[in-house]
């Protein structure tokens, strides 16, 4: 188990792969680009890791050929890293992994990995995620129980998609961001993962394959994802409270 005096003076560095190209926001950039009241949605969530008091780093994976970072705000900000991004998440990350475990494997034994497109997180919920990761000393993960009935499908003759069985949801969790794992194991089991072609969604996946059993620290469900157009609307509606108060 961790030591709550250790704890108190840690800082923590957090990964955002932000290379991503956002197809399904029908958008004509990335969707982390996007305006939400005022700001591009990646500024939302870099100011709301930045604000908390246990974060002192962010590490942002970026595509070589964006158009779009140098005019942010956060650009510039002496506490934001850029490095390159991948072809998919998990390079991205491991991009950020790298240069952590090159420059500062000192000073943030632990690092966090939030969604570049999840704006709506909150400080409470950053907390809660350390403190229980930091004091079982195992990595974790925020997530939400699953409230709805859930459908195992099939593709009939028709090519239509059908009801095969109903699925006990009882021990089904939503995965969020952010992920928290020890830099070295996360960094070792995403190389190696990698290199395996297996099939990496989240850094949880990650630590699965090399036999870790990672917390599932319940959130907030409107910790959302922006993934379709109308989910702006939505993140815009749950910010404007956050925003007043982002605890």
């Amino acid at each position: 188990m961790g030591d709550i005096t250790t704890l108190d003076k840690q800082r923590f560095a957090v990964v955002v792969p932000a290379a991503g190209v956002g197809k399904r926001m029908q958008a004509n950039h990335p969707k982390q680009y996007l305006p939400l009241l005022g700001k591009a949605i990646l500024e939302h969530t870099v100011e709301c890791l930045l604000a908390h008091p246990k974060v002192e780093l962010v590490v942002l994976a970026i595509s070589e050929g964006d158009e779009y970072f140098a005019d942010l705000d956060i650009a510039t900000h002496p506490q934001v890293i850029r490095v390159a991004g991948g072809q998919e998440r998990a390079d991205s990350v491991l991009s950020g992994l790298s240069y952590l475990a090159t420059n500062h494997a000192q000073d943030y034994p632990w690092v966090l990995v939030h969604d570049a497109a999840r704006p709506c997180i909150t400080h409470a919920d950053i907390t809660k995620l350390i403190e229980q990761c930091v004091l079982a000393n195992q990595g974790g993960i925020l997530a939400t129980p699953v409230r709805d009935t859930m459908k195992q499908s099939f593709v009939n003759k028709n090519a239509h998609n059908c009801i095969e069985e109903t699925i006990d949801r009882s021990q089904l969790w939503h995965a969020l961001t952010p992920q928290m794992f020890p830099l070295e194991s996360l960094e070792s089991a995403l190389s190696q993962a990698l290199q395996q072609g297996s099939d990496i969604t989240d850094e949880a996946s990650a630590m699965e394959l090399i036999g870790q059993t990672p917390l599932l620290v319940q959130g907030r469900a409107d910790n959302i994802k922006i993934t379709q157009p109308e989910d702006l609307a939505l993140a815009a509606f749950f910010l404007t409270d956050r925003l007043a108060d982002p605890n």
